[in-house]
C-alpha cells in the first residue's frame, strides 16, 4: 500500500527528474493532486491513492465543480489527476486507470486580445527614453512582438544565444525545449543598443546572471511580475484601454503573421507549440479579421 505522502513525493520526483518540468509546472501538478487529497480527507474516504475507484473520481469531479471553480481551472485539475494516475500505472502501482472515467468540462474557446501594429508602436513610443532602463524596456517590447516569445523565454534569454549573423535567437521554451526563432534587424538593433549603452554600464552584474540579456538595476534577471508591471505602465501611458499583458504581444505576433498569409506550420514552429491545434486559434482570429474587412469594404455589406 502506498501512502499519499509517498505517492506525492514519488510523483514530484518523476516530474522533476524524468519529465524535466519547471519548478512552476511541478508545483501546479502537486497542487492538483493535493485537491484530490483534500477531497479524500473531506469525504473521510480511508483509501490510499491506488485504491480509489472510478466512482470516487467521478464524485471528485462534482466536488471541484461545487467549489465554484471556473471550467478552465477544473479542466486543469482533472488533467493533473490524469497525469498522476498515468504515472501510477507506469510504476505498476495500479493495473487499471480509474481517472479514465473523469470528464473535463466543455471549455469555451475565447479569442485572445490582439494589438494592432499602430497600438504596438504607440506603446513603444510612450517610453520616456531619458529614464533609466528605457532602452531595456524598448528592446524587451520589440523582442516580445518581433519573435512572439513567452515572458519566461524573454527573461531567460542569454547573450550567447543571440545569433545576429543568422538572424535567430535560441530560446528555452516549455519543458526546457530549445528552439530557434527568427529575429528582425529592428529588434536586434534595439537589443544591442541596450547592451552597449545600459547593460554594460551597470555597477554590478550578479553571479549567475553574467549571460542574461535583460537585467534589473541590481544586475539580476527580471522576474515575470516585473515585466508585467512594465507592460501595464506603458499601456496606460499609451492610452490603450485593452487588457494587455506580455502574452498579448505573442498573440499579436501570431495574428499578424496569419493575417499576412503565413503558413500555419511555420507559425507553430516559431511559437513552439507542440500541437498545430493550439496554433489554429489564430485562424479563427484571422476569420474575424476577414469578416470585419468584408463589412468595411464590400459594397453589399455597407449600410
Amino acid at each position: 500500500m502506498t501512502t499519499w505522502k509517498v505517492a506525492l513525493q514519488s510523483f514530484k520526483a518523476y516530474l522533476q527528474l524524468e519529465k524535466s518540468l519547471s519548478k512552476h509546472s511541478v508545483e501546479a501538478y502537486i497542487r492538483d493532486v493535493g485537491k484530490l487529497l483534500e477531497f479524500v480527507l473531506y469525504r473521510k474516504i480511508d483509501l490510499p491513492p491506488e485504491s480509489l475507484t472510478e466512482s470516487n473520481l467521478v464524485d471528485f469531479v462534482y466536488y471541484i465543480d461545487s467549489l465554484g471553480l471556473e471550467a478552465k481551472s477544473q479542466a486543469r485539475i482533472i488533467s493533473g489527476i490524469r497525469a498522476f494516475y498515468k504515472f501510477m500505472l507506469m510504476e505498476d502501482l495500479i493495473h487499471d486507470d480509474p481517472s479514465a472515467a473523469m470528464e473535463s468540462p466543455k471549455l469555451k474557446r475565447t479569442l485572445p486580445d490582439v494589438l494592432s501594429y499602430e497600438e504596438i508602436r504607440n506603446i513603444i513610443g510612450s517610453i520616456d527614453m531619458s529614464l533609466p532602463h528605457a532602452h531595456r524596456n524598448k528592446a524587451m517590447i520589440e523582442t516580445l512582438y518581433a519573435c512572439g516569445l513567452r515572458v519566461s523565454e524573454l527573461i531567460t534569454l542569454q547573450m550567447t544565444n543571440i545569433y545576429a549573423d543568422q538572424g535567430f535567437l535560441k530560446v528555452i521554451g516549455k519543458n526546457n525545449k530549445e528552439r530557434l526563432v527568427p529575429v528582425g534587424e529592428k529588434a536586434l538593433k534595439d537589443i544591442f543598443f541596450y547592451i552597449e549603452h545600459e547593460r554594460k554600464h551597470l555597477p554590478l552584474i550578479a553571479k549567475g546572471h553574467e549571460d542574461t540579456v535583460f537585467l534589473n538595476r541590481r544586475g539580476k534577471g527580471l522576474s515575470r511580475v516585473m515585466v508585467f508591471t512594465i507592460v501595464k505602465e506603458l499601456v496606460t501611458l499609451a492610452g490603450i484601454m485593452k487588457t494587455v499583458s506580455p502574452h498579448t504581444f505573442r498573440h499579436s505576433f501570431a495574428t499578424h503573421l496569419v493575417e499576412g498569409g503565413a503558413d500555419l506550420r511555420a507559425v507553430q514552429e516559431m511559437l513552439g507549440h507542440e500541437s498545430i491545434t493550439t496554433t489554429e486559434i489564430y485562424t479563427h482570429v484571422d476569420r474575424n479579421y476577414l469578416r470585419e474587412t468584408l463589412l468595411q469594404f464590400h459594397p453589399l455589406a455597407k449600410k
